[in-house]
């Protein structure tokens, strides 16, 4: 696959490949401008893929007072539905109370949380009785049980919105490059006005021109900006949250369950994802921040504990299929040092040689996100004056009825492609493993259409399997291997180290050694 450019010079410049990124580089590409993006690894792989799969206005920043930001993210998450109803989705909401107060005092947060979202709500929350709630959630523990509250909310698969963007932004005109590192800025007379780029796989090295250059590389922030000045102050504050993924017979049906306020100042959400179960999140703050964090002890037990203290079913380690940590990019203000209290509200940072930094920010939020950078970016280098043109553009694979697609409905209309595809060869219609729906066609479109380019890519961003299933995925993945060698024309040896990298980054996803 080539992954150089032989146009040298550009309007945009984005350095890293997440939602905010591609966001940025759908609005700036949709604009008219000059887009190159390059992520040092593949896209989405960081933070951007292991979120709690939510498109919401923030229930926790609520209680924060923080109205602002709800008001922004519901008026964010209205958007995305309407722009990609093909990935984003209504999800029913049940806080379930055991004290007399809590009925009446999430109630009234909860049609605050309503009235925010005025005309864009999913729909009115209402109070439950104790009957309602378990006929609703029938693995609820009941002991204590008065009653609960049932909010509308918005549900998403993280990456598979990314790589819908990912294609937004290509048919916009954009050009992105995953495995891609920006190695060094370029100035003159103490002005940006390029960077020297290198392909990971290839060691090619490019130098190219920019008018503007965008950081926004989310926990990675800092260390771009060093590269434009070795003295800047740290600015991002890293927090991770895992996630624990159970069989949904934990909680079974289409409900999920928010409790509002853990020991840590979290909020917990149990969220049926995929036909699995998915439980987060924690808080805990990271002094560095790996591609592929790991969780600790104390994490897993939290979310094992809080679990049991809500399900009928304890569930225990030996009952976890796949385990993901994230980490909020938080940007600093102030002097909060607690990280369950930092605002998710984004800020944009120009230095003085004109390197621009958006920092912060959350997912529901990118596209604003995106609009905001580029008001600042155009304006800095006197491009064009174009209007940001994202709330009303369709992403990659829209349609107002992708259940006719099955179980490929998350692809939206490029569902028909993969179709086609089952009648190139009849082993593509083969699935990657039994118990899931995931078939050998989905990963040549993932290689020929969606720029995956190694096992990890197909198995963890492409499809889903090694977030539901680390043992399913380790199971598929030599056949995912051996379509990627046939495709990609490498060789017996490529394979073998990539099956070695894949386990390496499997044992990441378990709560004990594979």
């Amino acid at each position: 696959m080539k992954n150089t450019v032989e146009n040298t010079f550009w309007d945009v410049l984005i350095i890293g490949g997440g939602a905010t990124g591609i966001g940025t580089a759908i609005d700036a590409a949709s604009r008219g401008y000059k887009t190159l993006l390059v992520e040092q690894f593949d896209f989405g792989s960081g933070t951007s893929s292991k979120s709690t799969k939510l498109i919401h206005g923030g229930v926790r920043y609520l209680q924060q007072g923080n109205l602002s930001l709800v008001t922004e993210a519901l008026k964010e998450r209205a958007i995305l539905k309407k722009n990609a109803p093909h990935i984003v989705h209504d999800l029913e909401f049940i806080v379930p109370n055991y004290d007399w107060w809590e009925g009446p005092f999430y109630g009234i947060g909860l049609k605050l949380y309503d009235l925010l979202a005025r005309k864009e709500s999913f729909g009115d929350s209402i109070f439950l009785s104790k009957e309602e709630t378990i006929a609703h959630l029938p693995t609820i523990e009941q002991k204590d049980l008065q009653g609960g509250v049932l909010y509308h909310d918005g549900q998403f698969d993280d990456t598979r919105l990314l790589v819908s963007m990912m294609r937004t932004a290509e048919k916009q005109g954009a050009t992105l490059l995953n495995y891609t590192q920006l190695i060094a800025l370029t100035k003159t007379n103490n002005t940006i006005d390029g960077a020297i780029i290198e392909n990971k796989q290839s060691q090619i090295k490019q130098t190219i021109k920019a008018k503007v250059i965008i950081n926004a590389t989310g926990v990675f922030s800092d260390s771009i900006r060093k590269k434009d000045n070795s003295s800047v102050t740290n600015i991002i504050k890293g927090s991770q949250g895992i996630h624990i993924v159970l069989d949904q017979d934990f909680l079974p049906g289409d409900k999920a369950i928010m409790i509002p306020h853990t020991k840590d100042g979290r909020v917990l959400f149990a969220v049926p994802w995929h036909g699995k179960l998915l439980v987060g999140t924690t808080d805990t703050e990271l002094k560095n921040y790996p591609i592929h964090p790991i969780p600790f002890e104390e994490e897993i037990d939290f979310l094992l504990s809080h679990t049991a203290q809500y399900l009928v079913k304890d569930p225990t380690r030996k009952d976890i299929k796949s385990i993901f940590s994230g980490i909020r990019p938080l940007a600093l203000s102030g002097n909060t040092s607690n990280t369950s209290e930092i605002s998710r509200e984004h800020k944009i940072e120009v230095s003085d040689s004109g390197l621009v930094s958006i920092l912060g920010g959350k997912w529901t939020t990118y596209r604003k996100m995106a609009k905001d950078v580029m008001n600042v970016a155009s304006t800095l280098v006197s491009l064009p004056r174009v209007k940001s043109k994202t709330q009303n553009l369709k992403l990659h694979g829209y349609t107002k009825t992708p259940e006719q697609f099955g179980t490929l409905s998350i692809y939206g209309t490029d569902a028909a492609l993969i179709e086609e595809l089952y009648k190139e060869h009849s082993s593509f219609k083969e699935k990657l493993h039994p118990q899931y729906d995931i078939t050998v066609a989905q990963v040549i479109f993932a290689i020929r259409f969606e720029k995956a380019v190694t096992i990890e890519d197909v198995l963890a961003r492409r499809t889903r399997l090694l977030f539901l299933d680390v043992a399913a995925s380790l199971k598929a993945s030599k056949l995912v291997g051996q379509l990627l060698v046939k495709e990609l024309n490498k060789d017996q040896e490529w394979l073998n180290q990539q099956l070695i990298a894949f386990e390496k980054t499997a044992k990441t996803f378990t709560a004990s050694p594979l």
